[in-house]
């Protein structure tokens, strides 16, 4: 499990419901998701979310016809916290340049972009497969305008997701500075991106503030 070394406590959640087909778990926690004509897809991101900022964990086992188990770990303490929670810093710069998103969920990838500009990067492309978002990058390259970082989210139904989509930009480009982002953190490329090429990772759903920090994280001095 993705979590830092400690006691936890497991809090199990089963129901004896239709279950969840195998293609849709990878997503289920994914911002604006859905299968249900009037849901929202914001129920299991929202609740990732809160989770994962408490320094928690939730995972998914499902097999259609036979209903689904929900297990969520949380820290456990014997004391009262003594202060606020550690949270992630990052160098004091400012961000600018260029950069690619890459996501299959048009209001999320609006979304983004969005946020990016507001960051400070003066121009934000997006793409909703990897095909062209690598299109997207050998275009940049050739004009003599590279980016300067690539944002890719790991998994796109019926196209290429980020995973593959870095492998193709780390041919075009070995020094490619590219982050995953995901809502469903049991996947390897999460856990372990750097094994992968991506130099940050950023669960979904994140926060304007989350998002710069990690950037800043990543990119460091390289834009001014």
């Amino acid at each position: 499990l993705p979590l830092e070394p400690g006691i936890y406590i497991r809090i199990t959640v089963q129901d004896q419901g239709t279950g969840i087909p195998e293609e849709y778990i990878p997503r289920i926690f994914d911002p604006y998701f859905t299968t249900k004509t009037d849901g929202t897809g914001l129920g299991l991101a929202t609740s990732f979310s809160i989770i994962r900022n408490h320094g928690g964990h939730i995972s998914v086992d499902s097999t259609p016809g036979n209903g689904t188990t929900f297990y969520v770990y949380l820290p456990a303490i014997s004391t009262a916290a003594s202060g606020p929670s550690a949270r992630k810093t990052a160098p004091n710069i400012k961000l600018s340049g260029k950069i690619l998103v890459m996501d299959d969920e048009t209001a999320l990838r609006e979304t983004i972009k969005n946020m990016l500009r507001k960051i400070g990067f003066e121009t934000v492309d997006t793409a909703p497969n990897g095909e062209e978002a690598i299109n997207l990058y050998k275009r940049a390259m050739e004009s003599g305008q590279p980016y300067d970082a690539v944002l890719l989210d790991l998994t796109v139904p019926g196209g290429m997701g980020g995973r593959e989509t870095l492998e193709k930009l780390l041919e075009i480009d070995p020094g490619v500075v590219a982050l995953v982002s995901s809502g469903y953190a049991a996947e390897s490329v999460i856990s372990d991106y750097k094994k992968y090429g991506f130099k940050g990772v950023i669960a979904k759903p994140f926060t304007f503030d989350e998002l710069r920090t990690e950037l800043k994280q990543v990119l460091g001095r390289g834009i001014q």
